[in-house]
Parts: C-alpha cells; structure tokens; sequence
C-alpha cells in the first residue's frame, strides 16, 4: 500500500510521533529533550491501552521459559523505572509558568513487591512448577508459608495456605503517568496535533527503492512533514494507511477487561500487588494509593470488540472474592476494557524498520508499562542514530520481514499460568 506523496503541508519538524499512550508521550518527550522538533499526533492521548492497565511493573512474575530475550528487557526497563519517577518527581516542582501546579498527579509508584498466592492443591502444584522455572531463570523469588502470607495479607481467605514473594517488583498508576508524561511533554515543546493519523506520507526515491516514509496525513486533511516518523499506536499501528510493504506490523488487538474497586478508607483488605492462582485461572489485583484497587484481566481474542461484558466481570470478580472474601463490600467503580497490541512472538516491535523515516515501537503486549522506559530511550536512539540498548536488540521490526508462523501468545497462554495480561 503507498502512501500520500510529499506536497504543500501545514507545518514541518524533526520527528512526528503516532500514538498518545505512556509510550508514544514518554517517546515524544525524549525526542524533545534531545532537541528535536516534535509533534505527536493522537485526537485522545491516554485513552488507548495505557488508560486501562493495571501497571504491574512485573518482569519477574511474568517470566517464563523460551521468553529469556523478554525477560531481560523487563527487567532492564524495570531497573530505569527509579530513576524516570525521580525525574517526574523533580517537574512537578512548582514552575514560573505554572504548567504543573495542582494538575501534576500521583503516580501512585509503589515499590511493595509482587505477592503470589495459590488457592488449592493443583494451583500449589501449579505454584511450585512456577517458582522453580522463574529460579532456574536465576530470578528472586521468596517462598511465603500460610503464616508470611497472613502477616502480609492478613485478609486473604483461609484457604490460601501457599504462596511467593517477587521483592524488588512495583506498580505504577497508569492513567498518572500518561497525565504526567503529557505535561511534561508539553513543557519539553512537543506540540499536540489532537487529530488521528490517516496515511503515511511517502516520497519516492527512484525505481526499484523502498518509498522513504516523510511525514503523516490527518483525518482533518492537514500534513506533518517530518525528518523521521516514530509509529507508536499500539493495537492500531498496523491500520494506518500507507505502510510500505517491505514493513510487515503483525500487531493485533487482544481484548482485556478489568474491573476497579475501590476499599473502604476504614478497612484497607490488599496491601501489596496480588497475583492470584484461583482453580486454574490467573488473577491480579494492584491497590492504588487513592484506596482504589484494579482487578484483571480477561486475555480475549475477538478482535475489536472493545465491550465490557457481564461475563467478564463476572470471571474477575469470582476470583477476586475468592481470594478476599471482605471485598464484596468494596464499591464498585467500574469496568473498562482495552486492547493489547500482541505479536506472533510476544517481543514488541521497537527501532528502525526497512524503510528509511520510519520507526516503530509497538508490539508490547501486557508489558506496556513496564517496557516504556526503555522503550523511549530506544526510539531516540533510532531517531537521531545513536546505537540502541543491547537488551532492545531482538525486538527489531525487521525480524519479520519474512513471513512467520502464528504462533507465541496464543499457545503460551494456553500453557503458562503467569499470564496475567495487563
């Protein structure tokens, strides 16, 4: 499919950047930061998969064997993580013009460990095939007894007699750091075109040359014609018109519902990040610092319909109070469901591709959150040609410019009991 061609356009920069999640604003602020001209194109930054994770920021409890090229990203990124709250931290500090001020949120960055609890006989089972693949993968990871689970968790239900403890995981709120990575976007000079991406715009260079990707054309009508385009839409970045062919995305929506409640002020019940073994399913509840307490997630492949069901619901809340039976007098906030962007081996999509001007972060999965810092540090990289993280290395675009089976998230989910999804 080609792209619009180079003509009169509205306005013209170093980098234009695809997609308002944490990635896509974290990305553009970067870019900015190394002082670039940067324009982010997004009609709703924040309303896209980021504004539905949890932000478990769970390298360890999400390992598994065969992914060890993912697990050392994970936890890469998860070691930059101190580091980006501290910088955040230090903009929210009163300034002369006032863009931060009241507005500047928590990002409610809690450092508390990941607790791991089975329910019966075959998610203990289930639970010791768990721990032993995450130390044969030399990862940190604390046997709990019924008594360590009591003291941490003193409400959890008299059943729950095993468990783990992941020490050094953390939880961040996500719908926070997508508001404070925009305002500090904002005041690094990206300007916000609040329009969705329609069509790349292509120049051609000559027979037989891959078109060079020059900028992006806007469902309103207008151009940004830019030095480098950075495609970071998540779910919705293999739908933009105008992909070279020699760009394969193999990115796809996978469907994720969660529920939120929140805990009495009186009678806080969770108090660390909760990974759950309940009967074979898989449940996490992440407490938030407002007293908010998010539960997911459904892993549904039925494309994009983007409805919160009953039947959703239902599953999470099932397990959720059987875990704790004291929150079925939490309130009910609400449900909300988002969509994933998978790829046929798990590993996101993250650098240069084979055409010249593009670059694409995309492809992450449930580690959305988690992989941002890194994430954005690659694509600066990518833009202004400086070399890349190691760790980031396997997730370059190109690896399918050859046509790959199908197969990773799917056949991983049907066999691995850490699947969580965020």
């Amino acid at each position: 499919m080609s792209g619009s061609a180079v003509g009169d356009t509205g306005s013209t920069v170093d980098a234009v950047v695809v997609g308002g999640g944490a990635i896509g604003l974290a990305s553009a602020w970067r870019l900015a930061q190394a002082g670039l001209a940067v324009e982010l194109v997004d009609p709703d930054p924040g309303s896209g998969a980021s504004g539905v994770a949890a932000g478990m920021l769970a390298p360890v409890t999400e390992a598994r064997l065969g992914e060890e090229a993912l697990l050392r990203l994970g936890l890469a990124s998860w070691s930059r993580w101190p580091a980006l709250v501290a910088e955040l931290a230090e903009l929210a500090e009163p300034a002369p013009d006032a863009v931060s001020g009241p507005r500047w949120p928590s990002l409610s960055y809690r450092g508390d460990g990941t607790i791991v609890a089975a329910l019966d006989a075959d998610d203990r089972a289930v639970l010791r095939d768990l721990v032993d693949r995450q130390r044969a993968l030399d990862l940190d990871v604390t046997d709990l007894s019924a008594a360590d689970l009591r003291r941490l968790e003193p409400a959890l239900a008299p059943g729950v007699r095993r468990g783990a403890l992941a020490t050094g995981e953390s939880s961040v709120d996500p719908a926070a750091l997508v508001a404070a990575l925009l305002l500090a976007a904002e005041r690094a000079g990206v300007v916000f075109r609040r329009e969705a991406a329609r069509r790349l715009v292509t120049a051609d260079r000559g027979a037989g040359a891959a078109p060079r990707v020059a900028g992006v054309e806007l469902a309103g009508g207008g151009r940004v014609i830019a030095g480098c385009v950075v495609l970071a839409a998540g779910a919705w970045s293999a739908d933009v018109e105008g992909l070279p062919e020699a760009v394969p995305l193999p990115v796809r929506p996978v469907k994720g519902q969660v529920v939120t409640l929140r805990q009495r002020p009186d009678d806080t019940l969770v108090h660390h990040t909760v990974r759950g073994l309940v009967r074979g399913s898989v449940v996490y509840l992440v407490p938030r610092d407002d007293g908010r307490l998010v539960c997911g997630a459904t892993v549904e492949e039925k494309g994009w319909d983007g409805v919160a069901t009953a039947g959703g619901a239902h599953e999470l809340l099932r397990d959720v109070l059987t875990l704790f039976p004291g929150l079925d007098e939490a309130e009910l906030v609400g449900t909300r469901a988002g969509f994933r962007p998978g790829s046929p081996d798990d590993l996101p999509l993250i650098g240069r591709t084979a055409a010249e001007g593009l670059v694409v972060a995309t492809g992450h999965y449930r580690n959305g959150i988690l992989l941002t810092p890194i994430t954005a540090e690659a694509v600066a990289a990518a833009v202004v040609g400086d070399p890349l993280p190691a760790e980031v290395l396997p997730c370059d675009p190109r690896r399918f410019a050859e046509p790959v089976p199908q197969v990773g998230t799917g056949a991983a989910l049907r066999g691995a009991v850490s699947e969580g999804a965020r």
